[in-house]
């Protein structure tokens, strides 16, 4: 049995975790190899650190697995990734069946290679029913594009006389994003110990907790998600209000 997990209140776990999977090039280089092995490895991390958040009850887990700048990569790196992207979604899908957990994405999945994007469509058409918890892979995505993308989403129908400038505000604009469907995280995760947001979930992140690791992603596993956890616990959110008001 794990003693970080029997330390871990059930009852007041963050509803939604967001991960930047940081580390994997630095992991490879340490180790003498290329970027792609660090990428390889990671994998276990992710398997890992998914079924130690489905076994304690966790409803919504993002990762940041390839963001809109990731592109500028050296082209060999990019179509390596985007094979393991494919070969990786389709080999977890039975674990993500056995777990009850639901595949999701996020992002501009149109600039993915078609057989990426098939699998994908795939992966989360045959796990669309399960409902112990939501896995969001965020792909080809950046938090300026979201926004942005749903600004003209707003803009467009404002000309075409469908909304008025009046109607739009944080829900409406929430509800043209990509993340609608889900709640904003509570709990932030970065590996590697740097400590940026890298254009991730910048308007759902507003008041998420925010916890920076030293480990690189591929050394991460579900110890160090508990471990998170119980550091999440041991806050005190005031979102804006004052430690009486909270108390009170």
């Amino acid at each position: 049995m794990s003693l970080i997990r029997d330390n871990i209140d059930t009852q007041k776990l963050p509803q939604h975790v967001a991960i930047i999977m940081d580390g994997n090039g630095r992991w490879a280089r340490k180790r003498g190899g290329l970027r792609i092995l660090g990428h390889r490895s990671a994998i276990k991390a992710v398997r890992d650190t998914i079924e130690g958040a489905a076994e304690i009850g966790l409803k919504y887990v993002t990762l940041y697995a390839f963001s809109t700048e990731n592109w500028n990569r050296p082209q060999a790196e990019v179509n390596a990734l985007m094979e393991l992207l494919v070969n990786t979604i389709k080999k977890e899908t039975p674990t993500l069946m056995k777990n009850r957990i639901r595949l999701r994405a996020i992002g501009n999945l149109g600039d993915l290679p078609p057989n990426c994007q098939n699998n994908l469509a795939e992966s989360m058409e045959v796990t669309s029913a399960n409902d112990h918890m939501t896995l969001t892979l965020a792909l080809s995505y950046g938090g300026r594009w979201d926004m942005l993308a749903a600004i003209r989403k707003l803009a467009t129908k404002a000309v075409q006389g469908e909304i008025s400038p009046e109607d739009i505000d944080e829900n409406l604009l929430r509800q043209h994003m990509s993340t609608g469907f889900l709640p904003d995280p509570e709990l932030l995760i970065r590996t590697s110990g740097e400590f940026r947001i890298s254009n991730f979930l910048l308007w759902e992140i507003a008041y998420a907790e925010i916890y920076i690791t030293q480990k690189l992603w591929p050394d991460f596993r579900r110890e160090d998600l508990f471990e998170a956890i119980l550091n999440y616990q041991g806050r005190e959110r005031r979102f804006g209000k004052t430690s009486e008001q909270i108390t009170a």
